[in-house]
């Protein structure tokens, strides 16, 4: 047994949490899910939303907690620091929640987590913020991501690029937490490994007009142009006035592009030359069982972030049972819950995890999105994949480690 999980596991049962006993302060729980239901995510935000209520319905079909409800109710974190503050305010102050999964960018989840949800001692799991900037910030152990950092994306993004002959680029990027960390990990890696940089702009968002700002980029003769934004924001923008004015002949976006609204906007004839990143899950039985479930609740699966979304979502139920609902001992639960060694648990098998830790067994969460790890910031390495447009979506095009 790796020691860090013996320790958890010993302050779990010596608390009681292994026990068929329903802990005395619990009657329920209530889990706030924040998403940018408005603003640049729009576009992703359903598809994130209703992978995390299939696997809080998933608990509740197969009998909830032990101990009482598993409630839920969604909120508009509106990709905005202020819109999520106030969202997450209301989660805790009216809803009463006891955990939280989301928000779902990153300077919502880091201005709300200070603000919020850090002083509230409620536990966070996001699935689709990013920034570098929340693997250093002093969360008290209550912020967790199942989606990776994008130091990891801009790296192996950088390295795809250059093996796919792209050595020199221009890199626009949204000036906020999302964009500056991508791309600042993404430069560090292009340059590195001997590619060019000739041009490294910073734009702010909601600008009528990026000519301008295109024009610079376009200065130091590259024929690529990497764009860190959002697709329904000024990354549509700057892309759409982009391929007027032929400014590039290439472009590249991360996972904030990745958006079927981009293509019915834009057409899929004008983004040939369009690449993309984007987490992914891992192919294997775990993926397969939330991919079937998934289709049947008329979720595509593949979504960009629908993976990490239901994982996010199932860990809370998880961790919430195994901490008989005690808000103090969820990170000790979770972690417990997500590291090996431990039974397997595939998504959907809550039977299973809650008859295994009644009976003071070990688990180990194996996600749709990969086996979650969490290391001592809360992070895990995660998975990518390259993706071109293929008549009204997008297409893998080859995995990126």
């Amino acid at each position: 047994m790796k020691p860090r999980k013996r320790s958890l596991l010993l302050a779990l049962a010596v608390a009681g949490f292994f026990t068929a006993t329903p802990y005395a302060r619990a009657q329920e729980a209530r889990v706030a899910l924040l998403s940018g239901i408005t603003g640049p995510i729009a576009g992703m935000a359903p598809a994130m939303i209703a992978s995390m209520k299939l696997a809080l319905d998933q608990a509740n079909a197969a009998g909830g907690l032990s101990y009482g409800k598993l409630l839920y109710q969604e909120f508009d974190d509106g990709c905005n620091p202020q819109i999520a503050t106030d969202a997450m305010t209301k989660a805790v102050n009216v809803f009463k929640a006891t955990a939280a999964v989301g928000p779902g960018c990153s300077g919502a989840l880091l201005a709300a987590a200070n603000s919020v949800s850090i002083p509230a001692g409620l536990l966070l799991i996001s699935s689709s913020a990013t920034s570098p900037k929340i693997t250093t910030l002093d969360d008290k152990n209550l912020v967790y991501r199942t989606v990776p950092s994008d130091d990891y994306q801009g790296k192996v993004l950088a390295r795809a690029l250059l093996a796919r002959g792209f050595k020199k680029v221009a890199v626009a990027y949204i000036n906020n937490d999302y964009g500056k960390g991508l791309a600042d990990a993404f430069k560090a890696e292009f340059e590195a490994k001997g590619g060019t940089i000739t041009q490294f702009r910073g734009h702010e968002d909601k600008k009528p007009s990026y000519r301008a700002d295109l024009a610079e980029l376009a200065k130091g003769g590259a024929d690529t142009l990497v764009l860190f934004d959002y697709a329904n924001s000024s990354g549509l923008t700057i892309l759409k006035q982009a391929i007027e004015n032929n400014f590039f002949k290439n472009y590249v976006g991360a996972d904030g592009m990745r958006d079927e609204n981009l293509i019915k906007t834009l057409g899929a004839d004008n983004l040939k030359t369009f690449l993309v990143s984007a987490p992914v899950g891992e192919a294997g039985e775990a993926y397969n069982r939330f991919a079937e479930a998934a289709r049947k609740a008329g979720i595509d699966p593949n979504a960009t972030f629908a993976a990490t979304s239901y994982d996010a979502a199932f860990l809370v139920a998880l961790a919430l049972e195994a901490a008989k609902g005690d808000k103090s001992k969820l990170p000790q639960a979770l972690r417990a819950v997500a590291t090996a060694p431990g039974e397997p648990i595939l998504p959907g098998e809550w039977d299973k995890a809650k008859k295994l830790l009644a009976a003071g067994k070990e688990i180990d969460y194996k996600g749709a999105s990969g086996d979650l790890e969490f290391d001592a910031a809360g992070d895990v390495p995660g998975s990518f994949a390259l993706f071109g447009v293929a008549g009204n979506t997008f297409k893998e095009l080859q995995k990126m480690n």
